[in-house]
């Protein structure tokens, strides 16, 4: 394994390592390194025969193969040399660690900062005052106990779970609330969810901006027709008349697609997270569903950091160009 994806010339080139772990090999590292340092369980240790137990590489490769492809725990032996108990446990310990470590980072409420670029970004758009889009996405619960079946079946006709997310055009998911159980509909959800609850508390960061000749300061998320007509969510006009308003509609419902593609990416990254998670106890399962949209979030600063990169590199080239013209 060490040799396939770890060594100074690996087996697998990074494109490969990337498709294989969804992320690039320096962010898989410095997610290994961190969860390696915060849980004694991730390091190598000697057992009383001297031998040499597994590596951290080994532990964390078999969490990502359940967590990328969605397979079931026994299925990653045949590669990772892994008993089924122990990727259980190591992919419970991972996704904790995970949390413990990088939530206040990557899963924060938007500061002053990142409030200031969404509003740009939205501005940019034509929704002045735009924070992101809202929605939810169910995920179902294959090994639900019998006894809550009832309580978390709703129009999905199986038990699910729902994630009430908030994305912005670059796919970065602010807000997650998972959790509630799928008989709930997205107004439920909302009523329950923590999202206003900094402004209910005077916490949040200041917005300002004038839509005709008006000046707010509160911000808004773009949601579909199910959601309640508040002052902090927007939605689109069901049946325009007129050019200004099916361009309002045209423009809202573009544009509140970021939270689809959002889960759509998630999904794709984190397979686990698209089919039915097979996992019996709910605390596991919302940890994963945290984990995912953590690491998430990472690969698309990874992602956004090497865009910009890649500008700078192109810019620097142009002007050495010009000079040499």
């Amino acid at each position: 394994m060490y040799q396939d994806y770890l060594a100074v010339n690996p087996t697998y080139s990074p494109e490969i390592f990337r498709r294989r772990y969804r992320m690039s090999r320096q962010l898989f590292l410095r997610i290994m390194n961190a969860v390696e340092a915060h849980d004694d369980y991730f390091v190598q240790k000697r057992d009383a025969a001297n031998v040499l137990g597994l590596s951290c590489f080994q532990k964390v490769t078999a969490a990502f193969r359940m967590l990328t492809y969605g397979v079931p725990a026994d299925a990653t032996d045949e590669y990772v040399r892994i008993g089924e108990s122990t990727v259980l446990e190591s992919l419970r310990r991972f996704v904790t660690a995970v949390v413990d470590i990088f939530e206040d980072e990557y899963l924060r409420y938007p500061n002053e900062a990142d409030t200031t670029k969404l509003l740009a970004r939205g501005e940019q758009r034509g929704f002045p005052g735009m924070l992101g889009s809202i929605d939810c996405m169910h995920w179902v619960w294959k090994n639900c106990p019998y006894e809550k079946q009832g309580q978390y079946k709703g129009h999905k006709d199986k038990p699910t779970i729902i994630l009430e997310a908030v994305a912005s055009q670059d796919l970065w998911i602010w807000h997650a609330f998972f959790g509630m159980p799928g008989s709930h509909n997205d107004i439920n959800v909302l009523h329950r969810s923590p999202l206003f609850s900094n402004l209910a508390e005077g916490t949040s960061p200041q917005v300002n901006y004038t839509i005709n000749g008006h000046e707010y300061d509160m911000g808004y998320y773009l949601a579909d027709g199910i959601y309640p007509s508040w002052a902090t969510l927007v939605q689109s006009i069901t049946l325009p008349m007129g050019n200004k308003r099916k361009y309002f509609a045209k423009a809202q419902e573009a544009a509140r697609k970021d939270v689809e593609r959002a889960f759509g990416v998630l999904q794709s990254r984190f397979a686990i997270v698209r089919g039915p998670t097979r996992i019996w106890d709910k605390e596991t399962i919302g940890m994963i569903m945290r984990a995912c949209v953590i690491m998430h979030n990472m690969i698309v600063e990874s992602h956004n950091d090497l865009i910009m990169e890649k500008d700078h590199t192109m810019t620097m080239n142009r002007k050495v160009s010009l000079i040499k013209i």
